[in-house]
């Protein structure tokens, strides 16, 4: 396993959940992302993206194995793939977009986004549960 490479997913993760969290929200200024999923994307939702962002920041600088942690992060990120699916399954991107770009290009791709960090913790997970 490269400790550097898990140690980069780490805070390549932790930069998006909080940057992406910051600008797309306008800094938590932007109703137009609460009022398309006010249960999931409320400012207390955003705010909780941006503590599971310091999690993954504080996860690149624990020396050894996260096996356990990285199947947290994992789980975590599948529940936001699954809401970011429901969502585009009852809603309308395009209605968003006229309502505000920054919304519209949130909504288009932070499951994307998610799936894609959680395939990287599931193999870092796999990686080193196989090396134990």
């Amino acid at each position: 396993m490269n400790a550097k490479l898990v140690k980069t997913g780490m805070i390549a993760a932790a930069a998006m959940n909080i940057g992406g969290v910051l600008l797309f929200s306008k800094a938590f200024t932007n109703v137009a992302i609460n009022n398309a999923d006010p249960v999931v994307m409320s400012n207390f939702g955003l705010l909780m993206i941006i503590v599971w962002g310091l999690a993954y920041l504080g996860a690149a600088f624990i020396p050894g194995k996260i096996t356990w942690l990285a199947g947290a992060f994992a789980i975590e990120k599948l529940v936001y793939v699954v809401a970011w699916i429901l969502w585009h399954s009852n809603n309308s991107l395009s209605a968003l977009y006229s309502v505000d770009i920054f919304a519209g290009i949130f909504y288009s791709i932070y499951g994307l986004n998610d799936l894609i960090f959680m395939l990287f913790f599931v193999w870092v997970f796999l990686t080193q549960r196989k090396n134990n």
